[in-house]
């Protein structure tokens, strides 16, 4: 049971570093919580809802990953290095493409009330 609650402790750790140091996870956050403040305005389904929360998950968790590759490419490269600068934006790019998925989706859940 120690070991789970430590466990528990460095992933919050790892959670708040990363609203410290990275301006567009908190962005992301933002607005995903708008997003939850106008499902419960609009009464959203079930559905509706198991959908924006894998979204808003898979945005927030992209945005974690990415930002652990970038400071493990920075600890091994320090320098700038052509294949360490394609790692980067590939993972800029996977971020990218994450939250504009979830963009449409939103998109596409929300139209209806609008």
């Amino acid at each position: 049971m120690n070991k789970m609650i430590k466990s528990f402790g460095w992933a919050m750790n790892g959670v708040r570093t990363v609203w410290r140091e990275e301006v567009n996870f908190r962005i992301e956050l933002f607005v995903g919580m708008a997003v939850v403040v106008l499902g419960f305005y609009f009464k959203l389904a079930i559905i509706e809802w198991v959908v924006i929360a894998g979204c808003i998950t898979t945005v927030l968790s992209a945005e974690m990953v990415n930002t652990a590759i970038e400071d493990l490419c920075n600890k091994v490269e320090p320098n700038t290095d052509p294949a360490i600068g394609k790692i980067k934006d590939t993972m800029g790019g996977f971020v990218f493409i994450v939250a504009l998925g979830a963009a449409i989706v939103g998109a596409m859940i929300f139209s209806k009330y609008f």
